[in-house]
């Protein structure tokens, strides 16, 4: 009888076995994890293998190993941390971006928006010239010449200028058009006229002059 508290089970031993493996737990959760925590399962096996020949080498070893590691996962809280504001300045960037467009077309619009506004009164003008009865032609074309100075004037503003070469001058590819080759007395090549003005905005051609140009003949100042 007084043996038989001696005798265990299956049972018994799977009690006894649990309070055992709770101080694992705890160490994953509130205990700084140890040098084996550390390692891996290749590193850790060759810890051991050298332990059986040199403890103190395993001890160097095993150290520079955790050393290593611990600098990895410094890296890689380190990139992780670059990689946020990364992102974080990419948003910035893109933000950026959509504010300077939208900004650009506000002030496109409002350019567009004054020279409309200061073309309102060139168009009156006009409107009443063709409404209005005049005596004579001469009236009618004093008006429209007032208009044209007015218009001239917005284009002055707007840096805008006519392109009307002289004849005789040098064919522009880039601000002159070339309709034909007409007889003429000026040089093979050089403009005869100006069959229409073109025109140009802050050295960018807006309109390309349509002229003629001279084949060098001269036959048509003979007839």
């Amino acid at each position: 009888m007084t043996e038989e508290p001696v005798q265990t089970t299956d049972d018994d031993h799977v009690e006894d076995d649990t309070p055992s493996e709770k101080p694992a737990d705890e160490s994953t959760t509130g205990e700084q994890p140890t040098d084996e925590d550390v390692l891996s399962a290749e590193e850790a096996d060759l810890v051991a293998e050298i332990a059986a020949h040199d403890e103190s080498l395993a001890g160097t070893v095993e150290e520079r190993f955790v050393a290593i590691e611990s600098e990895r996962q410094e890296q890689e809280t380190e990139i992780d941390d670059l990689r946020t504001r990364l992102k974080r300045k990419q948003a910035d960037f893109q933000n950026y971006k959509k504010r300077a467009k939208k900004r650009q077309e506000q002030l496109e619009k409002r350019a567009t928006e004054d020279v409309v506004d200061r073309l309102i009164d060139v168009r009156d003008n006009l409107k009443r010239a063709v409404e209005e009865e005049h005596e004579d032609v001469e009236s009618l074309r004093g008006g429209v010449e007032l208009t044209l100075k007015e218009l001239d004037r917005v284009f002055e503003d707007e840096n805008v200028a006519e392109i009307d070469p002289e004849p005789g001058a040098e064919v522009d590819p880039q601000r002159h058009e070339v309709m034909l080759r007409v007889e003429s007395d000026h040089p093979e090549d050089t403009i005869a006229d100006v069959y229409q003005p073109g025109y140009e905005m802050a050295d960018k051609v807006l309109q390309a002059a349509q002229v003629t140009v001279s084949d060098g003949s001269g036959d048509g100042s003979d007839e």
